[in-house]
């Protein structure tokens, strides 16, 4: 699965900014393939009002 950063991270929780360092998400525009299991489903959960994915 393709993760891509869309809103800045400014102003939310530290869990949701350690959430999106761990996908390697750091500036708006920023994107990572990662693996589809039941990991990355839990971490693009806790961000999904930041993040687009793509399957």
């Amino acid at each position: 699965m393709t993760i891509k950063l869309i809103k800045s991270l400014i102003g939310c929780k530290a869990d949701q900014i350690a959430t999106a360092h761990a996908l390697g998400l750091k500036k708006i525009g920023d994107c990572t393939t990662q693996p589809d299991n039941a990991q990355t489903q839990g971490k693009v959960a806790k961000i999904s009002h930041l993040v687009e994915v793509v399957k």
